[in-house]
């Protein structure tokens, strides 16, 4: 008997037509499963199809044909320990699907039909008083302002070269203001922070080599300096040295706080301004490996 899945699509992704979707579908069914198509007409149907999948479903298979943000929209509404999540990366980046060196549509299928699976560990931030988690990362300051100010007429334009343009911005228009990120009795004043739940950022850059989706913790990277330093942070990316900056601080932790007024984002979104809270979520949901 074929097991059901509810594939949950985003028709605002980065490479989403319908004839993708409709081949996902015939993918899915030639495999084994029985899918049942949600389409997402706003921001919040992620959350809440998710919310009610684990409501009415045991143990149910969620896949997510559609980008990063997609995927935090599904963790946001996921009952802890409740689901198995399966990815097929049809966004503009695809960082999880990168972590997981997941190839193509066709192998991410192939990884639902073979159906291993292995917990994994996300972050969650208190802001307001209201809580939400990341898989990826959540960026604090010139990170999260590129983000918040990304233009939407750009991003359809030009995919990832939108963010481009969007720093360019940030870096004309510099904040100056400081942080405090405190966790236990560490305490760090920086410019920025980046808090790392995966090793990748931003698409196939390694930036925190530490950072394990499979592990409770993050990597957290404090950047200080000025325009120059964040210049030299990008060209770290390019050529994987950007953890050994002279302007990075970095240390491991499961738990911290970070003050100031500065915006966030969380895994390609942005959410708030601090301060926030950040801490460690462990088995949230069992990821299809």
């Amino acid at each position: 008997m074929s097991r059901r899945c509810f594939l949950i699509v985003n028709p605002t992704s980065g490479t989403y037509s319908q004839q993708k979707v409709d081949s996902i579908m015939k993918g899915l069914t030639e495999r084994g499963l029985a899918p049942e198509l949600l389409p997402t007409q706003s921001a919040a149907d992620p959350a809440r199809f998710a919310a009610r999948i684990c409501r009415e479903e045991s143990d149910p298979l969620i896949v997510v044909a559609g980008g990063d943000g997609t995927i935090n929209g599904v963790l946001n509404g996921l009952v802890p320990g409740a689901a198995t999540l399966g990815v097929v990366p049809l966004g503009t980046s695809n960082v999880l699907a990168r972590e997981l060196e997941i190839h193509s549509v066709d192998d991410a299928l192939d990884r639902l039909a073979r159906g291993e699976t292995r917990p994994i560990s996300v972050g969650e931030i208190v802001c307001g008083g209201e809580r939400r988690r990341f898989v990826l990362m959540a960026g604090v300051g010139f990170d999260g302002a590129v983000v918040r100010d990304v233009r939407l007429s750009e991003k359809r334009a030009l995919g990832k070269g939108a963010y481009v343009l969007s720093a360019l911005r940030a870096l004309w228009n510099w904040d100056a203001s400081q942080l405090t990120v405190t966790a236990g009795e560490k305490s760090v004043a920086c410019h920025g922070v980046i808090v790392c739940n995966a090793a990748k950022y931003g698409g196939n850059f390694r930036l925190a080599p530490e950072a394990d989706l499979f592990t409770p913790g993050f990597q957290v990277l404090c950047i200080s300096g000025g325009r120059l330093a964040y210049l030299g942070l990008a060209l770290g990316l390019l050529n994987g040295t950007a953890v050994f900056s002279s302007h990075v601080t970095c240390f491991t932790g499961e738990a911290l706080e970070i003050s100031g007024e500065k915006a966030v984002q969380l895994d390609g979104d942005y959410v708030c301004p601090t301060p926030i809270a950040v801490r460690t979520v462990p088995d949230l949901v069992r990821l299809v490996v």
